[in-house]
C-alpha cells in the first residue's frame, strides 16, 4: 500500500520509519542536525508548498526524508 503525501508523490507504507511534525521537532538541536545532514547527503525530497511535516523512509537501504504540506495527523489517518 502507498501513502499519498501530496504533489503527485507517494511512499510505500512499509518503508516508513516515522512521521514527524516539522514545527514541533525542528526546535530540537538533534533534529536540526539530522535534517541538515540529510540535506547535505541529497536525501531530502522537497515539496512545493510550505512543509508542515516530514516523513523518514528507508527503502532498499536508501534513507529519504520527504517534506510534505500535510499535517502528521492527516498522514496517520490515511495510513489506517
Amino acid at each position: 500500500m502507498y501513502l499519498d503525501i501530496g504533489k503527485d508523490m507517494a511512499v510505500r507504507d512499509k518503508s516508513i520509519i516515522g512521521i514527524f511534525d516539522l514545527e514541533n521537532t525542528s526546535t530540537s538541536k538533534r533534529t536540526m542536525e539530522f535534517l541538515n545532514h540529510a540535506e547535505q547527503e541529497g536525501q531530502v525530497v522537497p515539496c512545493d508548498d510550505l512543509p508542515k511535516s516530514f516523513i523518514v523512509t528507508s527503502e532498499y537501504g536508501l534513507p529519504r526524508v520527504w517534506l510534505t504540506a500535510y499535517n502528521p495527523s492527516t498522514l496517520e489517518k490515511r495510513l489506517k
